[in-house]
């Protein structure tokens, strides 16, 4: 069997999924695409242009004449992708606390996720694609040639997290969140996200809480060997 020109990767926040899937995709040659960068930059133009995030219509209507893309990146400052908005590069702004604590309500619209499912399945026609977020496998791409579920302990999640912010904000940084409150972010976020998280019937599940991301890695190389 031929290497699978689509991979979806589902999995809760923290689950480790976005940087297992930017460097499969390295590993591969294949695009990077992370959704969840598709709705937060969504997010960060509602937030920026006044619209309710909690008006499913608005934001739908938002989302319809939102010029969104995702490319490899094009820029060595620690991206994985470069995200711009009508033209603009927004790959780090869609990252701050803002767009952070809104972008699970935003996305939780039908309305707003029938459009950007749309046009995610219109990013993934090209051959060679990995695509992560929560409803990949069994609603964006359910005819992906291999699905991955990665899950972990709500603690490891926030652990992770938390060690990521502190890598990019600074130990010392008075911007830096406890890891309490981190904690209680993920658990917000897992609440809003209850409806999306869905889990493909033949997706691979992986359990990542005693794993080093080399090892999820090998993990999958082990399932895409034994398809050739």
């Amino acid at each position: 069997m031929r290497r699978p020109g689509r991979i979806a990767i589902d999995g809760p926040a923290g689950s480790g999924k976005s940087t297992i899937g930017e460097q499969l995709a390295r590993h591969l040659g294949y695009l990077y695409i992370d959704t969840g960068a598709m709705y937060r930059a969504l997010t960060w133009l509602a937030l920026r242009e006044g619209v309710n995030i909690h008006d499913g219509p608005a934001l739908a209507k938002l989302a319809q004449h939102a010029d969104i893309a995702i490319s490899r990146p094009k820029i060595h400052d620690g991206r994985q992708y470069t995200v711009t908005v009508r033209g603009q590069d927004v790959t780090w702004d869609i990252r701050s606390a803002p767009v952070t604590y809104a972008v699970s309500i935003a996305s939780a619209h039908k309305e707003v996720r029938a459009i950007m499912v749309a046009r995610l399945r219109a990013m993934a026609q090209q051959d060679g694609v990995v695509m992560v977020g929560r409803d990949i496998g069994a609603v964006v791409l359910p005819d992906a040639e291999l699905k991955i579920f990665l899950t972990a302990s709500l603690e490891e999640r926030a652990r992770r997290r938390y060690a990521e912010l502190v890598e990019r904000l600074g130990k010392h940084n008075p911007a830096l969140p406890s890891m309490e409150s981190v904690l209680q972010d993920i658990q917000l976020r897992d609440y809003n996200d209850r409806d999306n998280l869905r889990q493909a019937p033949d997706a691979i599940v992986i359990n990542t809480d005693h794993l080093s991301i080399p090892q999820v890695l090998e993990v999958i190389y082990s399932y895409l060997e034994s398809r050739k």
